[in-house]
């Protein structure tokens, strides 16, 4: 009997705790206009979190290119393209990195932040000096 509580125990507490990874696959919206755009996964390769488009949810721009970004991935494919990089995780938040943004061609610092009470809401805030953004993008389940 106490080994099926312990084992019990331990499984609730491993679920809630990857509940609120932030690794997998999250739905964008627009902190402006409320649209949801695409998806993006997180995933970690080499310590550092990264971000990457696996979808975009209107048909009509999956085939868009990014006009707007610099150097290599001028005119490559949004569909695939890196958005968030180079973070770290620093207590309950991720960040340290980059979040781009393809549709102004612009690059703000970023922070990630997991919602401490709806652990399938992620906190993306981009910031400029110190003003900033915020957007809450919806886990896929």
């Amino acid at each position: 009997m106490r080994r099926s509580v312990f084992l019990f125990l331990v499984f609730i507490v491993s679920f809630s705790v990857s509940s609120q990874s932030i690794f997998g696959k999250w739905k964008t919206v627009d902190g402006e206009t409320g649209e949801e755009k695409s998806i993006v996964e997180i995933y970690e390769e080499k310590g550092k979190i990264f971000g990457k488009v696996v979808d975009i949810l209107n048909p009509k721009d999956r085939d868009a290119l990014c006009n707007k970004c610099k150097g290599d991935e001028y005119n490559t494919p949004v569909m695939g393209l890196v958005l968030i990089k180079l973070m770290q995780k620093a207590g309950r938040y991720y960040k340290g990195g980059t979040i781009f943004d393809p549709e102004r061609g612009k690059k703000y610092r970023c922070r990630l932040k997991v919602d401490k009470e709806n652990p399938d809401i992620l906190q993306v805030r981009g910031y400029i000096s110190f003003l900033y953004a915020s957007q809450y993008w919806v886990r896929v389940k």
